[in-house]
C-alpha cells in the first residue's frame, strides 16, 4: 500500500475523456512543433484537428487533453507522438495517474497489488472497496453523487482496458513496458512504473 494520503482535495474531472491516446497523437506534435500550449490549443481548434462535429466538443476534448499532456516531460510527448500504440497507450496511462491522485493510487495499490499477488482479475468490487477507504479521509468522495460515481468508475475501468492492462472480462494484462518507455518512468523517484501491473521494479 502506498499509504499517501493528501490532505488535498482529489480531482474527480476525469470523466470527459477515457484514455485520450487517439487524440494525443494529434495534439502532442503540435505542441512539440509549438511549444506553447495556448497556441497547440487555438490551432487544433481553428484547423478542427480532432475532427469534432461541434466546437464545445473539441472544447471539452483539449480540457481534458492538454492537463494531461502537460504532465508528461519532453522525451515521453515524443514518444507519444512518435512511438507505437502500445507505448502510447502505456504514457496516457502514466498521464492521468500522475495529474489524478485516485487513479494514480489506485493504479498502485490495487491494480498493481493485485498483479503481484497474482490475484489474475480486477472487478467493480475491488474498486468499491478502495473507494470507501479513501472516503475516509477525503469528504468529497462522500459528496459524489451515485450517478457521478458509477461513471467515474466505468472511465477509469475503460482507460485500463484502452491502456492493455485489463481485457473487458476484468483479467489483468502485464504490461510489457518498452525499454524507452521504462527508461523516461524510471527519471522519476519513485519510478513511475509502480502505475503498471509488472514485477519490474
Amino acid at each position: 500500500m502506498g499509504g499517501r494520503e493528501r490532505a488535498s482535495r482529489y480531482a474527480l474531472s476525469f470523466t470527459s475523456g477515457t484514455l485520450l491516446a487517439g487524440e494525443a497523437v494529434v495534439v502532442a506534435p503540435i505542441y512539440l512543433q509549438e511549444r506553447d500550449w495556448a497556441a497547440t490549443r487555438a490551432l487544433v481548434k481553428e484547423h478542427n484537428l480532432l475532427q469534432a462535429r461541434v466546437s464545445r466538443s473539441s472544447t471539452r476534448t483539449l480540457g481534458a487533453l492538454i492537463p494531461r499532456l502537460q504532465v508528461l516531460e519532453d522525451s515521453e510527448l515524443q514518444i507519444v507522438a512518435n512511438g507505437t500504440s502500445t507505448e502510447r497507450g502505456h504514457l496516457m496511462w502514466v498521464a492521468a495517474c500522475r495529474l489524478y491522485a485516485l487513479i494514480g493510487e489506485f493504479a498502485e495499490e490495487v491494480l498493481r497489488e493485485r498483479f503481484l499477488t497474482l490475484a489474475g482479475t480486477l472487478t467493480y468490487e475491488e474498486y468499491d472497496s478502495f473507494y470507501r477507504s479513501k472516503a475516509m479521509w477525503h469528504d468529497e468522495l462522500d459528496e459524489v453523487t451515485d450517478h457521478s460515481y458509477q461513471k467515474l468508475r466505468q472511465v477509469l475501468f475503460k482507460m485500463m482496458v484502452e491502456a492493455g492492462l485489463l481485457t473487458k472480462q476484468g483479467h489483468i494484462e502485464p504490461a510489457l513496458l518498452s525499454a524507452r518507455v521504462a527508461e523516461c518512468l524510471n527519471q522519476r523517484t519513485p519510478s513511475d512504473i509502480r502505475f503498471f501491473p509488472t514485477k519490474v521494479a
